[in-house]
């Protein structure tokens, strides 16, 4: 055997680690069945094995009998947390066994490598979370109107995110791992925000499980390798306009969730950079295009300019409709 750090290749080639993987699958729709089973095989595939597959079926009877019956050596079990996304993770991550849980998109496949270079990075005992690299797997075609700055709108790496090895605030929903003690220090991702019953495409509740981790443990440190890849499955009708507005739109109330629990010094630390240069060096960079012979340039600045428009729209709503709520009031006491 071939040693290398806490990693070493067997004769046959496997690779094997002193830590134990467990990735955790959440699913909800039958819709996505061939994108399901694509991310489940991509796992099996990984030169260094997880320890186990766990795939947690959100309230959808027929799709848990369908998944146990076509993967019998994959744990399907059944959310018993609130409905949603966040309820999901936190059953899978009750469940799973390894040193480190691990999260994947099921519309996405990793490549063969992606536990691998993950391990790589945990090998620095100072690390608390890995995140990967997401890249889109278009059903059709990119929309030559969608800018780079907005590719987190169908959930991966965007233009202006810190480089591949440097410290993170927060990991995306989709490709992201922990050391399964974190679960000890945070009460799981919060119910209510991200991904629900609700048909709003919203996020963002691995941003606040990310920041409340960091709040209660000083020292935690996240980061992206993007030698650990995933593509990430984007269909048609996620191309559109009118989605793109839609999620930004959702993504303004998710900021406004998260800040809300965790404050806006945190909540809002990466936003501020991100729309004070990342954003206005977008549409220049756009609107240069033009006259450098590339006619979509200007197409892109302006969906940055809506883009922008219509997340702030989105947490301002929400700030002021949770300023103007009512609290619930007590009755007054009985009197004799």
């Amino acid at each position: 055997m071939f040693y290398s750090g806490l990693t070493y290749k067997a004769a046959w080639g496997a690779v094997v680690s002193v830590r134990d993987y467990s990735v955790v699958i959440c699913v909800y729709t039958e819709d996505r069945w061939d994108q399901i089973c694509s991310a489940i095989e991509s796992v099996r595939a990984q030169s260094l094995p997880s320890t186990e597959i766990i795939v947690v079926v959100d309230y959808n009877q027929g799709l848990y009998e369908r998944l146990t019956a076509a993967v019998p050596d994959v744990t399907v079990v059944k959310n018993t947390d609130a409905k949603g996304l966040s309820g999901a993770r936190n059953t899978g991550a009750a469940l799973a066994k390894g040193e480190i849980i691990v999260f994947l998109d099921d519309d996405a496949m990793a490549h063969q490598d992606w536990l691998k270079f993950m391990d790589d990075t945990y090998a620095d005992p100072a690390i608390t979370g890995v995140g990967g690299l997401t890249i889109p797997n278009w059903e059709t075609a990119r929309p030559s109107w969608l800018p780079e700055e907005f590719d987190w709108v169908v959930g991966c790496n965007y233009l202006g995110m810190p480089p591949s090895g440097a410290p993170v605030r927060n990991l995306l929903g989709g490709n992201m791992s922990f050391r399964r003690e974190v679960f000890d220090i945070v009460d799981g991702f919060q119910a209510g925000i991200g991904r629900s019953a609700s048909k709003r495409p919203l996020g963002c509740e691995e941003t606040e499980f990310c920041i409340r981790l960091a709040q209660q443990s000083p020292g935690t440190v996240f980061v992206m390798d993007h030698r650990s890849m995933i593509y990430h499955f984007v269909a048609d009708k996620r191309c559109r306009f009118s989605y793109f507005l839609s999620r930004c739109y959702a993504e303004g109330i998710s900021k406004a969730q998260v800040t809300a629990n965790v404050g806006s010094g945190d909540g809002l630390a990466n936003e501020r950079a991100y729309v004070t240069r990342t954003l206005p060096l977008g549409v220049l960079r756009g609107i240069g295009d033009l006259f450098r012979g590339r006619p979509t340039g200007p197409g892109r600045a302006g969906a940055i300019i809506a883009g922008l428009g219509m997340t702030a729209i989105g947490y301002i709503a929400t700030k002021l409709t949770r300023a103007t709520a009512k609290p619930d009031l007590a009755p007054p006491p009985q009197t004799t």
